[in-house]
């Protein structure tokens, strides 16, 4: 997939042939409990659009028939049924319908902020399979229940079980506990030369099998994931420091500010600088 070449800005399509269903914490308290903003299914064709550019929480969307694209870690993917999208907060996403295909798909975006410990972080798988009809089906449950008696225990039944299996999604560690110990030595030690050598020696297993195994468990390659990684804490060093970009740049492993400029700004949509701004 290519990655992005255009100043995206903040955009919401939908078209004659898109048909939504949604709820939003302003409607349904019982969403504020695990910090949903809002959740639904979307049943979209061309010319169905979303950018957001600098959204407040995690996103989790799981294909259920047909196939769209969407925009996470600063590159276009296909998007189907069975693969889990997850996107973490304050990067940009975007995703939209593609000719020829209805795309069907369930979601939930999350309001977390800084203090919080998002749902979906860089640790997370950004593109994994998963069965298309779970979160589905919850969800189906819950507008049953939302455009019917709206009884406020079986409400928080049905919002349980699909924050359940979001979180499922979003952290899936317990399959892989080896990959998980690499990646966290990693993450405390970014400002190491890691390379693909040195990561496949940690876990133990030749080059070609470190890299399956992270495509298959995260949706990236090792090198994409330890970007992935070194992106995430240089957001935080800016949210809550004073440091220089140069400064950042260093301690998260890149070996200049220009190219920390141009990695950030591919990966969450602007430049470090605007971004602290």
């Amino acid at each position: 997939m290519t990655e992005i070449h255009l100043d995206l800005t903040e955009t919401t399509v939908d078209g004659p042939g898109t048909r939504l269903w949604s709820v939003h914490r302003n409607e349904c308290p019982e969403l504020a409990v695990h910090r949903i903003l809002h959740l639904g299914l979307s049943d979209v064709a061309v010319p169905y659009r979303r950018v957001r550019v600098q959204p407040s929480g995690s996103f989790v969307m799981v294909g259920h028939e047909g196939r769209g694209r969407i925009l996470l870690d600063g590159r276009w993917q296909a998007s189907r049924a069975g693969v889990a999208c997850l996107a973490p907060p304050r990067v940009l996403n975007a995703f939209h319908a593609v000719h020829g295909s209805r795309w069907r798909f369930a979601w939930i975006r999350y309001d977390e902020p800084e203090h919080v410990r998002p749902l979906v972080s860089a640790a997370s798988p950004v593109r994994v399979r998963c069965d298309a009809d779970v979160l589905w089906r919850i969800l189906s449950g819950l507008r049953a229940e939302w455009e019917g008696g709206k009884e406020q225990r079986l409400l928080h039944h049905w919002i349980e079980l699909a924050h359940g299996e979001a979180k499922r999604i979003a952290q899936p560690w317990h399959v892989d506990d080896r990959l998980w110990k690499v990646w966290d030595e990693v993450a405390h030690d970014l400002a190491a030369d890691w390379t693909l050598d040195t990561l496949a020696a940690r876990y133990r297993a030749s080059k070609e099998q470190f890299r399956r195994v992270c495509l298959r468990e995260l949706g990236r390659s090792p090198m994409q994931h330890l970007t992935s990684l070194r992106i995430e804490r240089a957001q935080q060093l800016l949210d809550t420091t004073q440091d220089k970009i140069e400064a950042i740049a260093e301690q998260v492993g890149f070996e200049n500010a220009p190219v920390f400029s141009r990695a950030f700004k591919r990966w969450v949509g602007q430049s470090p600088k605007r971004y602290r701004e």
